[in-house]
């Protein structure tokens, strides 16, 4: 169940980022983006699922999970952003699926449209896409990083660990709760932690809010449907806002829908994907 590596490595702008892919080469690439607080470890399911037909690349962005973290570094949206246009040209893909959680779908929604991303089709999974967000205690702990950044190691391994679990809507193995908090303890990652919500701002969506209209692309947007995070309205409201979206709630599945429902959420995006199989000859659909 914790078995996950990220043996691959880039020297991007904002530091040293793991990654790793999935499937036999030359198949059809899908690309994964996690969001906050957690890494790509949460897509293992659905990415081997996905790797038995297509070829999955799957990324902790910079301050997160098993990539560099440091002092000072810069790990807001904007930077993701970039980061993320970086890799992809690295990877040499073109024109890959796009399937983004969080604030990962900030960072994808932000690649496409400020820095010329090129995606065949783009999935949002629970994004972080729509002001206003970020809850009060959110918004504390960004406003008193510093502060919190002196807890005791068990009382910040206690917050963390609440923070995480309560993504979830069934709740979450131990084993899988221990992974996604790990890399947030010890020296390099408790800071870490405090610095990559401290510079989060609604500024970076604000930027390409009024831009979704010019998404082009075949759009998925999946809900899980408890999610206390981000309410499912906000869902039905973005799908609203891009041309043509789908949106597809998730029943049982809280904001971290690929631990809640896996299967379903696997079974959503494939659909999905062999939509734009069928897309592939015909013009204009790319």
């Amino acid at each position: 169940m914790t078995e996950w590596d990220l043996p691959e490595t880039f020297p991007s702008s904002s530091g040293e980022v793991r990654w790793n892919r999935l499937g036999q080469p030359g198949r059809q690439p899908v690309v994964l983006l996690h969001g906050t607080p957690f890494s790509s470890y949460v897509w293992r399911a659905v990415a081997r699922s996905l790797a038995r037909e297509r070829q999955v690349y799957v990324w902790d962005m910079p301050g997160y999970g098993l990539s560099e973290k440091y002092a000072g570094q810069d790990v807001s949206l904007a930077a993701q952003g970039r980061v993320f246009t970086e890799l992809l040209g690295h990877l040499g893909l073109a024109e890959p699926h796009v399937v983004a959680h969080d604030f990962g779908g900030t960072v994808a929604l932000r690649a496409h449209l400020l820095h010329g991303g090129r995606y065949r089709a783009l999935a949002l999974v629970d994004p972080v896409a729509l002001a206003p967000w970020g809850s009060p205690s959110f918004r504390l702990l960004g406003e008193h990083a510093k502060v919190f950044e002196q807890l005791p190691p068990p009382l910040h391994r206690a917050l963390v660990r609440e923070y995480v679990a309560s993504a979830s809507s069934p709740g979450l193995h131990p084993a899988v709760l221990d992974r996604l908090v790990q890399p947030w303890l010890g020296d390099l990652g408790r800071p870490a932690f405090y610095r990559q919500i401290a510079q989060a701002d609604q500024r970076h969506t604000d930027e390409v809010q009024d831009r979704y209209a010019e998404i082009g692309l075949p759009t998925l947007v999946c809900w899980g449907e408890d999610d206390i995070w981000i309410p499912v309205a906000k869902g039905r409201e973005l799908a609203a806002l891009i041309p043509d979206a789908r949106f597809e709630p998730i029943a049982g599945a809280g904001h971290l829908v690929q631990e809640d429902t896996p299967a379903e959420l696997t079974a959503a995006l494939l659909t999905f994907l062999h939509r734009q199989d069928g897309r592939q000859e015909q013009p204009g659909q790319h």
